[in-house]
Formats: C-alpha cells, sequence, structure tokens
C-alpha cells in the first residue's frame, strides 16, 4: 500500500494538469461549436473520453514498460498488430469521403493510425536504444527507415497524407536524437526531395496537389481555397479576447470547415482571441517541456528515446495543425492533440503519457513497478 501512494506521489500532476486543461480547452470549443445545430453528441463523447483519458494515464502509469525494453518479441507484436490494424481498413472500414480509415464499433470509430504511431515509436526506441552509438553505420538507417515505410506506405495510399508526415517526422527526429551524421541527414533530405517528386507526378490525387498549389497561388476562393480562407479570417476576427463563446460568425455560421476536429484551433482563435491563443500555446509548451525533463532526466536509452519521440510526434501533429489554421501550412488534415474532437487520438496520446508517468515514478531498470 506504501508503495501504491509513493506511485502517485511521483506522477508529474503538473503535466496531469496541462493535459486536462487542454481536454477542457477542447470541450469547450466543441460545446460552442455545436450551439448553433443543438446537437451536442460529439460533445458527451468527448466528455467521456476525457474521463477515460485520465483514467488511462493513471492506468498506464503502473505498466511495467520495461516488458519493450527488454523483450524484443513483444515489440515485434506490438508494431505488426498495427501494421495488420492498418492493413485491415483496406477491406473493413467504410469509405468516408473517399477515405478508408476508421473501423466502425457500434456508435464509435477506431482509428489505427494512433495505434501505429505509438507501435512504430515503441520500435523505434527499442532499435535505437541499442545502436545509438553505432548510427555512422548506414544500414540501421536503412533498417529503421524499413520499419517506418511500411506505415506511412499504408497510410498514404488510403489516402492521408497528413499523419504520414508526423510519422515520417518521428522517425527523422529520432534519427537526430540518435546522433545520425550531417551527411547522411543531407542525404535523406536529397530522397526526400526525390519521393516527393514521384509522389507528385505518379501517386498524390488531384484534390491533394489542388490543396498544396491554391496554398501558394489561392486561385479558387468558393472553391479548394475555401476552407484556408476562411480560417485565416476566424483567427484574424478574434482581437485581442475574441468574439465571446458562442459568438463567433465563422464558427457558428458554418462558414469555417471542421471547426471540431481540422480547425478548431481557429475556432479557438475566433471566439478567444489572442489571449486564448497564448493561453493554448503556453500549455503546449509546457507540456512538451515537461516531458522532454522527463526523457531527460531517464537513466536508460530505451526510456529518454521513447519519451523524446513521443515529444516529437506531440510536436509535430500540433505544429501542423496550428501551421494550416494560420495559413502558414497547406491544408492537410491533422487534429490538435489533446483538444480537437476524436477519441482514438485522445486516449492514444494518454496511454503514451501514462507509459511515460511510469517511466518517471520507476526511472531505474532494477525498481520494483507498483
Amino acid at each position: 500500500m506504501n508503495s501504491f501512494f509513493l506511485h502517485f506521489k511521483k506522477l508529474d500532476w503538473a503535466l496531469i494538469a496541462i493535459v486536462a486543461a487542454l481536454a477542457l480547452i477542447g470541450l469547450m470549443s466543441l460545446y460552442s461549436s455545436s450551439l448553433h445545430s443543438g446537437d451536442f453528441g460529439n460533445v458527451k463523447k468527448q466528455a467521456i473520453f476525457f474521463g477515460v483519458g485520465i483514467l488511462a494515464i493513471f492506468l498506464f502509469s503502473f505498466f511495467d514498460w520495461r516488458i519493450f525494453r527488454e523483450n524484443s518479441s513483444m515489440v515485434l507484436v506490438f508494431y505488426f498488430v498495427s501494421i495488420l490494424l492498418l492493413v485491415g481498413v483496406y477491406f473493413f472500414s467504410p469509405m468516408i469521403r473517399g477515405v478508408r480509415t476508421w473501423y466502425k464499433i457500434g456508435p464509435l470509430a477506431l482509428d489505427p493510425i494512433e495505434v501505429a504511431k505509438l507501435g512504430l515509436l515503441v520500435v523505434l526506441a527499442k532499435y535505437f536504444s541499442g545502436r545509438h552509438v553505432l548510427m555512422y553505420q548506414v544500414r540501421h538507417i536503412l533498417l529503421s527507415g524499413a520499419y517506418t515505410l511500411l506505415p506511412v506506405a499504408l497510410i498514404f495510399f488510403q489516402p492521408n497524407l497528413g499523419p504520414c508526415l508526423v510519422v515520417l517526422s518521428l522517425w527523422v527526429g529520432m534519427l537526430i536524437v540518435s546522433g545520425i551524421k550531417i551527411r547522411h541527414f543531407l542525404a535523406l533530405v536529397m530522397i526526400f526531395a526525390v519521393v516527393f517528386a514521384a509522389g507528385w507526378l505518379f501517386f498524390l490525387k488531384d484534390y491533394q496537389k489542388e490543396r498544396i498549389t491554391s496554398f501558394f497561388t489561392p486561385y479558387d476562393p468558393l472553391g479548394i481555397s475555401w476552407s484556408q480562407n476562411q480560417s485565416k479570417i476566424a483567427v484574424a476576427t478574434g482581437g485581442f479576447f475574441g468574439a465571446g463563446i458562442g459568438k463567433g460568425s465563422q464558427t457558428q455560421y458554418g462558414f469555417l470547415s471542421e471547426p471540431q476536429t481540422d480547425f478548431i484551433f481557429s475556432a479557438i482563435a475566433e471566439e478567444t482571441g489572442l489571449a486564448g491563443v497564448l493561453v493554448v500555446l503556453a500549455l503546449y509548451l509546457g507540456l512538451l517541456w515537461r516531458l522532454t525533463k522527463t526523457a531527460l532526466v531517464s537513466q536508460d536509452n530505451f526510456s529518454r528515446l521513447f519519451g523524446c519521440g513521443f515529444v516529437i510526434l506531440l510536436a509535430a501533429e500540433a505544429f501542423i495543425h496550428i501551421g494550416v489554421n494560420i495559413g502558414l501550412l497547406p491544408i492537410i488534415g491533422l487534429p490538435l492533440p489533446l483538444v480537437s474532437y476524436g477519441g482514438s487520438s485522445f486516449l492514444a496520446t494518454c496511454v503514451a503519457l501514462g507509459i511515460i508517468q511510469g517511466m518517471r515514478a520507476n526511472p531505474r531498470a532494477d525498481t520494483p513497478i507498483g
């Protein structure tokens, strides 16, 4: 019993408070964007996800993360199960807006991409933790790239470009953390340029190309450029204190596309203004800092790399989402972590946070769990 209370005492309660604050801001925005339609179903679902997610942080803080550090078979099982889930969407997922992404389970939906991101994070942390001093060898870059390429290809051909960029950011970020040589990094940049050119010519859908070209030349303000134009209008009209909850014209009258998911940052900016945006940014910076701090004080390579990798995932998702919303990046379509509506994303994030909390509470490899 004493060890149980000692475990809870060691948890990062400031981080948990930040997670709760971001989730509550998301719930507030979901509630506001539901006022005009009067349908609060998503608000109720997200409130349930919030409760389950916070519980998951506590439960997974007791998870013995050393299973992954010490058992390669367990890591590969987790990884290949996540790959099978990605393959399964091509056969068992309903077609929604030309994309097969979700498994429908009654009133709920499961996004296997969230499981795949965790699976890849674990396998890369395991792989690099034993080879970081050998990163000068090209074969380790290629093999880790092979682990990454498989989920990237399956996600890309759904088609779903946004998560591909996040997964690639995870791999490149962990290569940098693990000590990749500069010349190898520059070679990767060249390879990415060639792959992007080939993808543009042979693989990208027309609407994906239009999203990118319209970002540089907004030629169709009532068509392909509509969503991003309305997003920038919402952000610009927010002022310092915003229009007020439930009073943003872009959000309330349907001008802003997907205000509960892909453009929730713009909805928050419109109704809470720069003040609300600064609060959200401060919370994210606080979250990333506390996660980074936990990773840096970890006493083994696996937990250090797992923590750093998860920081890279969160930072990439938040950066891309906010960049799209304020017009700095083409429309890609990513939720804002812990804020946008979506149970799969929220719960997967909380599971990873719980595992990192367990690493914080039990930093030594020989420390008993629980």
